[in-house]
This record gives C-alpha cells, structure tokens and sequence, in this order.
C-alpha cells in the first residue's frame, strides 16, 4: 500500500474527543484491552487502523462516555 491509502485524513473520532474534551490517554485509561496512546493517535489523525483496533477505540470510548458508540460513527473508512 502507498502511503495516500494509508492517510485517510481527520477522522470523525477526533471531532468527538476535541468535542468532549477527551485526551488520548482518556480513552487508553478506559480501555480493557489494551489499547494504547500511539493507536488512539493514528485513529485520531486517520491513519489506517485493523478493524481489531477500530474495535478497541470504539469501546473505550464508549466506556469512558457511558455512550454506544458505533464504528462507523468515528471512522469514515472501512
């Protein structure tokens, strides 16, 4: 892969935190698997993650907020 597919631009999950005030190491502090701040950034900044990983922030977020959230809420890719 090129480096233009793996930059896939701001993504929604950025708007959300910086929305909410959240810090990288927020959803990180949240989540129980394993998550970390170097993956919460490259989802933030649209680098292309595994779903395994998308996966992960999308829980932590939702654990942290007390909100479901859905994966297609925070990304715009799949």
């Amino acid at each position: 892969m090129s480096d233009k597919e793996l930059e896939l631009g701001v993504q929604p999950l950025d708007t959300i935190m910086e929305e909410r005030k959240l810090k990288n190491h927020d959803l990180v502090a949240a989540s129980k698997d394993g998550l970390t701040h170097k993956q919460v950034q490259k989802g933030r900044k649209g680098r292309r993650l595994t779903r395994k990983v998308q996966d992960k922030i999308v829980a932590a977020l939702s654990a942290h907020t007390g909100e479901a959230y859905k994966l297609d809420q925070l990304f715009n890719y799949r």
